[in-house]
């Protein structure tokens, strides 16, 4: 019991939550060997591989607890596995993936007004 607010006064930082987004793994590493690596942490609930062309080399790792997660993500980011330094974030829904949306909406927005050969500074 006194582990448990032991613990629950140590205070997080906001971004930190029980799921790791992992980035530059090897492409043929296998969810066996991603337990083997992030299963020393502590207890997990999933691990998913990415398997696609565009997620190939990424992986999320659910943990059960945060502490763990914490800890993974404190040690196990530049990890080196098969000559590849882990990159390992936590996951944000909210924000991990907006900026790269508006980046590239605001793409697409200029690729749109360059061949229609719209200039909106133009005062037009």
């Amino acid at each position: 019991m006194a582990m448990m607010q032991r613990r629950a006064s140590v205070r997080l930082p906001p971004e930190v939550n029980r799921v790791l987004y992992i980035r530059n793994l090897p492409y043929k590493i296998t969810a066996e060997e991603m337990y083997d690596i992030f299963g020393k942490y502590g207890a997990i609930r999933q691990i998913r591989v990415g398997s696609t062309p565009d997620t190939r080399g990424t992986a999320f790792v659910v943990y059960e607890d945060i502490f763990d997660a914490k800890n993974a993500c404190d040690h196990l980011s530049g990890f080196n596995v098969c000559n590849r330094y882990l990159v390992v974030l936590y996951y944000q829904s909210n924000k991990a993936f907006k900026k790269v949306d508006v980046d590239k909406k605001k793409e697409e927005i200029e690729k749109v007004k360059t061949k229609y050969g719209i200039n909106l500074d133009s005062g037009k």
